[in-house]
This record gives C-alpha cells, structure tokens and sequence, in this order.
C-alpha cells in the first residue's frame, strides 16, 4: 500500500514537472505533437554582458544546457567577448520554428534536427557536441515494466515498446537492441508521444516497456522500473549538439567561436567540480523530487564534433524512415572550423 502511494506521489510530481517544462525528444517538422507543455517560449531573456549584436540562442531546459548557464553565472561570455540571449523554447518544435524563421542564431538540438533542416540545402551548421552518453551518465534508458518479467534486449523481441515516433527515441531505441541482437523486425516502436504519459503508463505495467531520458529514467527506475539497456553501452547512438544557423556561421564566425569557446570553459568547470553547480542544474533542469539528491551531474564533452559515421548512420535511418528523400552532406552539415 505504501509502496503504491509513494508511486502516485511520484506520478503526480512527474505530471506537475512536465505542465511547467517542455519534451526534448519530439519530431522536428509537421505534424508534430507538443508534449504537455506550459511553458511560454520566444521571449528573450538572460542578456549576457558584451559588445554588439547578441547571439540568440534557443534552449530546452534538460541536463544539456547546463554548461550555458554555468558560462552565464562565471562570466564566461563577457570574458570571451560575445553578447549572448537565451531563448527559452517550450517545445522542439517551437525551436526548430524560430530557427527557420530566422528569430534565432543558435539552438540546443540533435543531428535529426540538423538534417531535417537541411534536407533541401545548407541552412544550419553543427559546431559542437553538447552532451554524449558516458560510463555512469547515459542520455537515454529502456526499461521495463516492474514485474513485468523483462530484463535483457532479448526478452524485448516483439514486445511493444513506448517510443515518439520518427524521433531520437525511435532512433537510440532501434539502434541499442539492434546492436545487442534484436533483429528490426522483431523491435516494435508503440507510439506514446507525450513523456510523462510513458512514464506513468510504464510504471503502472500498462505497457511493458519504454524509452525514456535521463533523469526521468533514472526516477522510473529507482521507483522499480527494470534498465534493460542504456545508451552508456553504445554511446555513439545518441549525441546532443550546438548548432547555428549557415547565416550565423558565415558572417558571425568570430561570435560564434566566441560563444564555443565560453561554452567549453564551463564544461571543463563543471567537470572539475560537478557538485559545485548541483544547485545551479537544480535551477534551471527538471529533476524528478526522488532523485533530485542522488543524480550525478553529467560529465560535458571538450569540443568535439559528431564523426561523420554518426551523421551517416542517422541520415541513413532518416532516409528509411521515409523522413528526407537522400541524405544530407556531412561536410556542409557539420564542422569543426569554430571549436576552441
């Protein structure tokens, strides 16, 4: 009995969570569905200190934006010379429709995005990985439902498994059990949209198992959900990364180095001393009440760029997945000219 009030808690703290934050895991074009969000995007906020045009940058409040404020709160931004404006987005969609529409330079986002927007040319540019799955850190989780009998890759052929389709989910979903031996036509994605809806309806054993991302996984499974498999074991799958827009790149290089180059100092800060900035990840990231004192603060990448098999391998699936009619150019999608 008390364990079952202590999951409806968790439940309605979840729900409460996703009515103020919005999901990272949506498609990136029409037609979309905006996950339970309440947050009101596009308004410009957080001008950093510095000289000139600012650099509007779109952001999602999950663990990968972390090094942005940690840059805003030592001054990292004003050192490096670059004027900087968060653009607070409560939605994937939101984001990718600011950028093509020009009210943004930059954005938080994965290499999906990265390729639905340049499917019809060169529109934006890749210029650093954000945040990749490490060790004890990974991005995404499957799990299983608790008792619901499942605990290897295996036990999940022809098992439906909650997933937003044609996303980043599907995709680290697909490639995770492929590369443990499920063949793809045993993988069986069941459409779930909405993130705290797969929660709930994992947990409850409504459905068997699910994908989810960090830090929500980690909630679901210290309140019982069984961790089949995560990312950490294959962390090529799933990158997030910063990009700007091909205009941005062009014709403010030395703005965009500049922002590269901040970014990457706080990474180094925050891996030196990850319990440093807990409160400030606290903040500014939605972590689930029971896990809010035992998350880790991940370890952050030192400009990098996603390798070019990464890009194949996403553009590739893109492609079969009917979502981009041939597969966008590595070279003109990503590069590593700005990196510090």
């Amino acid at each position: 009995m008390l364990k079952r009030i202590g999951l409806i808690a968790l439940l309605l703290a979840v729900l409460g969570l996703a009515a103020c934050a919005p999901q990272a895991d949506e498609p990136a074009e029409e037609p979309q569905t905006v996950e339970d969000a309440d947050v009101s995007g596009g308004e410009e906020v957080d001008d950093t200190e510095g000289d000139g045009e600012p650099l509007r940058v779109a952001l999602l409040p999950i663990l990968d934006v972390l090094p942005y404020y940690v840059a805003e709160q030592n001054g990292y931004f004003a050192e490096e010379g670059v004027t900087v404006t968060a653009v607070p987005v409560a939605s994937a969609v939101e984001r990718e429709q600011l950028m093509q529409a020009g009210e943004i330079d930059g954005m938080l986002n994965e290499l999906h995005s990265t390729a639905l927007n340049n499917q019809n040319g060169r529109q934006v540019v890749t210029v650093m990985t954000a945040r990749k799955a490490s060790a004890d850190a990974p991005l995404f989780r499957v799990l299983a439902a608790p008792e619901s009998g499942i605990a290897t890759p295996a036990d999940l052929a022809g098992v439906p498994i909650g997933i937003s389709e044609n996303t980043i989910i599907e995709y680290v979903t697909q490639r995770l059990l492929e590369a443990e031996g499920v063949a793809a036509a045993d993988i069986v994605p069941q459409p779930v949209p909405s993130i705290p809806e797969r929660f709930q309806l994992l947990m409850e054993g409504q459905i068997d198992a699910a994908t989810l991302p960090d830090p929500l996984a980690q909630s679901a499974v210290e309140a019982g959900a069984v961790l089949v498999i995560d990312d950490s074991t294959h962390p090529e799958v799933a990158v997030s990364v910063l990009t700007f827009s091909a205009d941005a790149v062009d014709n403010r290089a030395e703005d965009v180095s500049a922002f590269l180059r901040a970014w990457d100092r706080a990474a180094e800060a925050i891996n030196a001393n990850p319990e440093g900035y807990r409160a400030l990840l606290l903040e500014k990231v939605q972590v689930p009440p029971n896990v809010q004192e035992t998350y880790e603060v991940p370890p952050y990448p030192r400009a990098e760029v996603p390798t070019a098999e990464q890009w194949a391998d996403v553009t590739a699936w893109l492609v079969e997945k009917g979502l981009v009619q041939s597969e966008p150019g590595y070279d003109e999608s990503v590069s590593s000219a700005l990196l510090p």
